[in-house]
């Protein structure tokens, strides 16, 4: 079973989105399971605390060191044995970006332990004394990372064995083969005055493997040129 343990301010909003349709399915069939840790939880004095203003002045509060580093203490600690082994990630918009490679190198361990921050962020000194990887899913700000975090397990998710009815759509997607995924049609044949394209209709899979290559190339060249290769960009030259 995949593990995913989440620690966060606000664990009543999970599982959220991945408690339905396939990732709820396959819960609910015991493919992968979800705990929570309420920072709260693990709050200084009466009020149980979990933040203080930043060091060296500035706006807004940091969430403190030692209640974050708790927190993800009882978090391993639920994990047991699979502790050392499990990814431990830190949501946060400076972090490295968040992929369909690291989703599917995710899914191929134990779980994933994920850090949700509020606030200014997090004392880095938790990051550091934890040893958090801190990925983000995009250049924005979000009020905190419990949004990320199910993004990141959705992602991940999909890449569990069982959890897709039709893991051989996985090999078709956007960013599967370093190129965003080609256009799909299906029944009206006629939609509004636009057509389904012939190649697709006509029978010949060879065509349409070509057609669906070149869909893709376009699309990534217009829409994510950042994603092309040197590689690709001269298979693309030599077809033109």
């Amino acid at each position: 079973m995949w593990r995913a343990v989440v620690v966060t301010l606000t664990p009543e909003i999970f599982p959220g989105p991945l408690g339905v349709s396939v990732t709820g399915r396959a819960q609910e069939r015991s493919l992968w399971s979800l705990d929570t840790v309420d920072l709260r939880a693990h709050g200084i004095g009466k009020h149980r605390a979990v933040d203080d203003t930043p060091a060296g002045g500035g706006a807004g509060m940091v969430m403190r060191a030692d209640v974050v580093a708790a927190a993800v203490d009882a978090g391993l600690s639920r994990l047991g044995a699979l502790a050392p082994e499990t990814p431990r990630l830190c949501l946060s918009p400076r972090g490295v970006p968040f992929t369909q490679a690291m989703a599917r190198e995710l899914a191929e361990g134990p779980g994933a332990l994920l850090v949700c921050g509020r606030f200014e962020g997090i004392d880095e000194r938790a990051i550091e004394a934890r040893g958090l990887k801190q990925v983000s899913i995009g250049d924005y700000v979000l009020s905190g990372g419990e949004i990320a975090a199910m993004a990141v397990l959705d992602a991940t998710l999909r890449h569990v064995p069982g959890v897709l009815g039709a893991a051989a759509s996985l090999d078709e997607e956007t960013f599967s083969g370093g190129l965003l995924e080609y256009p799909q049609y299906t029944r009206p044949r006629t939609f509004e005055g636009r057509d389904i394209p012939d190649v697709l209709i006509a029978g010949d899979h060879a065509r349409v493997s070509e057609w669906r290559l070149a869909q893709q190339r376009a699309l990534t060249r217009a829409r994510r040129p950042d994603l092309l290769t040197f590689s690709e960009i001269d298979n693309e030259s030599e077809t033109e």
